[in-house]
């Protein structure tokens, strides 16, 4: 069974309300397909890293959750690009990083 956190980054015209909401709804489309969601993280930006999609502080958060907790897949609650998919598979040691499109 696959052990999952959410990430999002929170923009100026949304809501920590909005945001938990859209996080809680992907947690619940994970959970049907067999995922245990674990925790969600939110960064507020005005827009996500062009590289990493979060910031260099909240991408070590992420890293150490999931290396001290045995997550094997973090789901995105954006779309992410090609790139910056590459780029965190690289930096978080995971194979299996989904993003929202």
């Amino acid at each position: 069974m696959e052990k999952a956190i959410f990430v999002s980054v929170q923009r100026d015209e949304q809501t920590r309300d909005q945001v938990n909401e859209y996080l809680d709804e992907l947690a619940f489309l994970a959970e049907t397909a067999g995922v245990v969601g674990d925790k969600q993280f939110v960064q507020r930006m005005v827009r996500p890293d062009s590289r990493t999609y979060v910031g260099s502080g909240k991408l070590n958060e992420l890293k150490e959750y999931i290396e001290l907790n045995e997550i094997n897949l973090v789901i995105f609650d954006d779309e992410l690009s090609p790139a910056q998919l590459k780029n965190l598979e690289n930096i978080l040691n995971l194979g299996h990083i989904c993003s929202k499109s």
